[in-house]
């Protein structure tokens, strides 16, 4: 069975920075692309990054482009999302999540999330 488990979350400043990572387990990590998502407190979900399977293609929300890089550890089924000059809009709960996106965590593989709060 696939799993996902996120980690790497916090209460930083706006400003600071923060790396996620998602350890992958239960399927074959190397021939899958993989999404990063969050919710905000009262929001729906968005979909913010994503990374082909061999890493060589990325995507970004315009929300988180040029402040967040994707990428992946295909030789330690990890997923990781750098995260530099967090605003307090970034908060949220961030998702890993196996591609294709599906849009909803009730179709495919997800993490339980892990927390990242922006605030001064």
């Amino acid at each position: 069975q696939p799993q996902l488990v996120e980690s790497g979350g916090g209460l930083v400043q706006p400003g600071e920075s923060l790396r996620l990572s998602c350890a992958a387990s239960g399927f074959t990590f190397s021939q899958f692309t993989m999404d990063w998502a969050r919710q905000a407190p009262g929001k729906g979900l968005e979909w913010i990054s994503n990374i082909t399977a061999s890493g060589g293609i990325t995507h970004y929300a315009d929300s988180v482009k040029g402040r967040f890089t994707i990428f992946r550890d295909n030789a330690n089924d990890r997923l990781y999302l750098q995260m530099n000059t967090l605003k307090p809009e970034d908060t949220g709960v961030y998702f890993c999540a196996r591609g294709p996106w599906s849009g909803t965590r009730q179709v495919g593989f997800w993490g339980p999330g892990t927390q990242v709060t922006v605030s001064s």
